[in-house]
């Protein structure tokens, strides 16, 4: 597995790195503990570095999971988590705000430190910017952990490019998450060039679109009403029939590199700069082979452009978020 450098920091991490979450949270029932585990460490034999998770996937529950999968190799590893929700009193899924308070970062910090099994924490991002805190207060708190030495690198998720400057004033980020891929390519106008110009890493999630991209979901997919996706406008029926122009040119590049969709949508994110570190999801084996396969996957200038050329005739249908999360987005 080939490596790269998230920015100017020195945080070297796998070229595909492993989204964590649907292990545990949001797509449907949380999946066996023990075979998650399995699967996290074949991701370890298989060169995977970069491991992402958050005290809100679960609650809790997913932070468990990857520290005790990662226990063994934690000094071969890069962990990242987050931090920034109000969490329910009671323990069940979903928050009841934002909360980026420093003391509130300084107290999720222990509970993170615990459940991951490390003493450090490589990459500690804010899950989403908190409008109530000034955004030097966070990066100024994360200071204060990395001096301590419980952090070693601070990220942002989903933030607008003016949190991300004044962030980085403070406290140079190593990485900026937010999700990218060739159904949502608003990073294009500001964020990237922003990134380009402060050299911040950037870390796509929902690289495959939330399972879309791969193919195998169509108008005709049910998902279930524990699978949050079922909630968003894009994975409506019309908007999906809609967007499978993306899919079918996909899959036509595909069939030229002896490839799959996903690979070749994996395979156009780590084509477009050297410090992108996509972090694809899943709970199967045969999709993390899958999806490891596409760092092998050569796309000529020609390919992109053909790419490029086809994706500008496609207008994605249906907004990515119901209103109340996109509002969470780009602050």
């Amino acid at each position: 597995m080939q490596k790269r450098t998230l920015g100017k920091s020195n945080l070297q991490v796998s070229a595909l790195g492993l989204g964590c979450m649907g292990m545990s949270f949001s797509y449907g029932a949380p999946k066996d503990k023990q075979e998650m585990i399995a699967l996290i460490r074949c991701a370890v034999d298989r060169g995977v570095t970069f491991f992402d998770t958050a005290e809100v996937y679960g609650p809790y529950t997913n932070e468990d999971l990857v520290g005790e999968a990662l226990e063994p190799v934690r000094d071969k590893v890069v962990i990242a988590t987050k931090f920034g929700f109000e969490l329910r009193a009671d323990g069940k899924p979903g928050w009841q705000g934002l909360n980026s308070r420093p003391e509130h970062i300084k107290q999720a910090i222990e509970g993170s430190l615990k459940r991951l099994r490390t003493d450090v924490i490589d990459l500690y991002y804010q899950h989403r910017v908190d409008p109530e805190v000034p955004i030097e207060d966070v990066a100024g708190a994360v200071k204060d952990l990395i001096a301590a030495g419980k952090v070693k690198h601070f990220g942002l998720s989903e933030a607008g490019v003016q949190t991300i400057r004044r962030a980085h004033a403070v406290l140079p980020l190593a990485a900026l998450q937010n999700e990218y891929s060739l159904w949502w390519r608003k990073p294009e106008e500001e964020v990237i060039p922003a990134l380009e110009e402060l050299g911040i890493g950037l870390v796509p999630y929902s690289p495959l679109g939330k399972g879309f991209l791969t193919g195998k979901i169509d108008e005709n997919t049910k998902l279930g009403s524990d699978d949050f996706r079922s909630t968003l406008p894009r994975f409506q029926p019309e908007a999906m029939k809609a967007n499978q122009a993306l899919v079918d040119l996909l899959q036509a590049i595909a069939r030229s590199k002896n490839a799959t969709p996903a690979q070749v949508a994996l395979a156009w994110l780590l084509a477009q700069k050297q410090w992108i570190a996509p972090i694809p999801g899943t709970t199967k084996l045969a999709r993390l082979e899958e999806n490891l396969g596409a760092a092998a996957v050569e796309l000529t200038p020609g390919d992109l452009s053909e790419i490029e050329t086809a994706a500008a005739k496609i207008t994605v249908q249906g907004n990515r978020y119901p209103e109340q999360l996109e509002q969470m987005t780009g602050r």
